[in-house]
């Protein structure tokens, strides 16, 4: 082999040597921040099932915790703290969100704001699920919502989750009951009501035709396992296939 050929190939190798490395140590440390993903949900699995065992918030801490005007990082501060509320309903407001499974079941979330006592405030409250009528959409479960000053025992959360959607619900028609999704934004400008920044969800057995098995906390973990399996393999790929042509396959054919 000529001196040029030969620091062409030394050369070569060196550049794939250095890209090696580069993509060995990118995709690790993909892996292990994914792993670090692992071990803050972990922890904060952890902290909000320590919430969940707390004293149940009522009277003045609760109305802290609920008030519009804190921040969004005092407001995770409480989220799935137990709370018991004193209200009466306010049923003309009562909205049934579509495609939301429970049991494996597809139906509404029922949700109807509760005007708490004393004070102006309004709680949104998720109250339960009932299942679909898939020959006819409007045709709803029949659900009781009781007269006069009831209470309420559940966990503060934030808004319901957007469901996937192809289009917008359409307002043009006066308050919609039945939508695919729901803001406390889009509620509180609608109505006019001073709805608190946090949602309760209503806990205990079916009562009043609806039922109330929500799904336990999940941190979505499993995902994080996944990527960085995903990714500690890549290495390892990168890496093999670095020591095959380069070391291995010369000597197999020498």
């Amino acid at each position: 082999m000529s001196a040029k050929n030969l620091r062409r190939t030394r050369a070569t190798f060196w550049i794939i040597t250095l890209a090696t490395c580069v993509g060995v140590l990118v995709t690790a440390a993909l892996g292990r921040w994914q792993l670090s993903r692992v071990e803050q949900k972990e922890s904060l699995a952890a902290e909000m099932t320590a919430r969940t065992g707390a004293a149940a918030l009522e009277g003045e801490p609760l109305l802290q915790a609920l008030a519009p005007v804190r921040t969004s990082k005092d407001h995770d501060a409480v989220l799935y703290r137990q709370v018991h509320l004193r209200g009466r309903w306010l049923p003309q407001y009562t909205v049934y969100l579509d495609n939301r499974p429970m049991d494996g079941r597809r139906g509404f979330y029922v949700l109807t704001p509760l005007q708490l006592a004393p004070g102006p405030l309004v709680v949104l409250v998720q109250r339960g699920w009932i299942p679909r009528n898939f020959e006819n959409r409007t045709a709803l479960a029949p659900i009781e919502t009781p007269v006069g000053e009831v209470e309420v025992t559940g966990h503060l959360a934030l808004e319901p989750e957007q469901a996937y959607s192809l289009g917008s619900d359409q307002t043009e028609q006066g308050f919609l009951r039945i939508r695919q999704n729901l803001t406390l934004g889009e509620l509180r400008t609608e109505t006019g009501l001073p709805l608190a920044a946090l949602t309760v969800v209503q806990e205990g057995a079916a009562s009043q035709g609806l039922l109330r098995d929500w799904a336990p906390i999940s941190t979505g973990v499993e995902k994080n396992y996944g990527y960085a399996f995903q990714w500690f393999v890549l290495s390892g790929l990168i890496l093999g296939l670095y020591v095959w042509f380069q070391f291995v396959r010369p000597r197999r054919r020498a």
